[in-house]
């Protein structure tokens, strides 16, 4: 078994660091831990499907037919926000090649000098001035680089991501820079579609009663009420988050800037993202420009990888039929590591030589009889002929 290194072309996603799952070549960039969000996508499917199914056939004729039609609108809204922030890249960073990261210790052992032993080196950070105001970039072990500001590691998706929000498993995902505007949407939408079908189950409940018992009323509508249950349970939850991430957006802050009070502890350090201004804050967050992923995962790179390969073997037949012939050895060749008493010498070789020969002439003098000839024949009728 020898290996032989093999040069083939392979995408960048197939060989990036870190915990995230990808599909369709690279287009779909996901969490390893998705079992949340086929939840996701069954309650509200599900609900949803009930709701269409026995819910507006009844109210498109008995009140009005907009109600349907609103009602899959909404639905395919909170489809694609969802999948939209599921599937795309929530800004992760790439981390240091092997050369940038030993370029960045030496930077910081320059900078942090010869550290006595028994004492703890000073932590890794560099300061950068953000309106007006000093901001530490911490050193991340794993990535090997200086985070930007508002950047986190991710440790489910093992990931530094930029403007890191949190990590949510109802999308599996994390929420960062490239997707949180999707993030609020879907939440928003989510709490528009979950009041709109729970408000028209209780009046298809309500229309339902036409003798006047309640009970009779509920046992007609059996779907109806699953329906109540599950949008009752998720309407606080859903509406919620998004008025949370509404007070966030108007401050222009994150969940873990807001979890780690990084612009509301004890210094009172003001915020060096906030407008000040609720409107800018939202049309910065939500109105502001798409930025581009800086991983590339579709991008080709070399792949250098090593193979075993088996010798080819002669086969049984051609050891049969092919005679073993043995070559006689070499003499021995005197070289500089060789004992004087072991190399042998030519008179010594000589004797050898014709010792050999003559020993084989006498061998083979006693293995072949002497050949019979017409004379002798002859010779030997005539001498028995007298004898009689």
């Amino acid at each position: 078994m020898s290996a032989v290194m093999i040069t083939r072309k392979v995408r960048k996603w197939e060989k990036l660091p870190g915990k995230n799952t990808f599909c369709c070549d690279g287009r779909v960039m996901m969490a390893r831990q998705k079992g949340v969000f086929y939840l996701t996508l069954f309650l509200i499917v599900g609900t949803c499907a009930l709701f269409f199914a026995f819910e507006c056939p009844y109210l498109a004729i008995h009140l009005s037919p907009t109600i349907p039609v609103f009602a899959v609108v909404l639905f395919l809204f909170v489809m694609a926000m969802l999948l939209r922030t599921s599937f795309s890249d929530p800004g992760v960073l790439p981390r240091a090649l092997p050369e940038e990261a030993s370029f960045i210790e030496m930077e910081i052992e320059a900078a942090n000098g010869n550290v006595p032993a028994g004492q703890r080196p000073p932590p890794r950070i560099r300061n950068v001035q953000i309106n007006n105001q000093i901001v530490k970039l911490k050193y991340c072990y794993t990535c090997k680089i200086f985070r930007p500001p508002r950047a986190s590691h991710c440790s489910i998706c093992d990931n530094c991501v930029d403007r890191f929000d949190h990590h949510c498993p109802w999308v599996g995902n994390c929420v960062g820079k490239r997707n949180y505007r999707f993030f609020y949407l879907f939440t928003l939408s989510l709490s528009l579609l979950t009041i709109y079908i729970f408000t028209f189950d209780i009046v298809h409940v309500v229309m339902q009663n036409h003798a006047g018992s309640f009970l009779i009323s509920l046992k007609m509508c059996a779907s109806t009420v699953l329906e109540v249950l599950v949008c009752f349970f998720t309407l606080w939850s859903v509406v919620g988050l998004t008025g949370f991430h509404t007070y966030l957006i108007s401050l222009n802050q994150t969940t873990n800037e807001d979890i780690k009070g990084s612009w509301s502890g004890k210094n009172r350090v003001q915020n060096p993202y906030s407008h000040k201004n609720i409107m800018k804050n939202c049309s910065e967050i939500l109105c502001g420009p798409t930025y581009p992923s800086v991983l590339d995962r579709r991008g080709v790179m070399q792949d250098d990888s090593p193979s075993l390969t088996t010798p080819a073997t002669p086969s049984s037949t051609s050891d049969s039929t092919v005679p073993q012939t043995t070559k006689p050895t070499a003499p021995l060749i005197p070289n500089e590591q060789t004992p004087d008493d072991a190399k042998p010498s030519i008179a010594a070789s000589t004797e050898i030589s014709t010792s050999l020969t003559e020993e084989g002439e006498e061998s083979a003098a006693h293995r072949v009889p002497p050949l019979a000839s017409p004379e002798t024949d002859a010779e030997a009728s005539i001498a028995k002929a007298a004898a009689q």
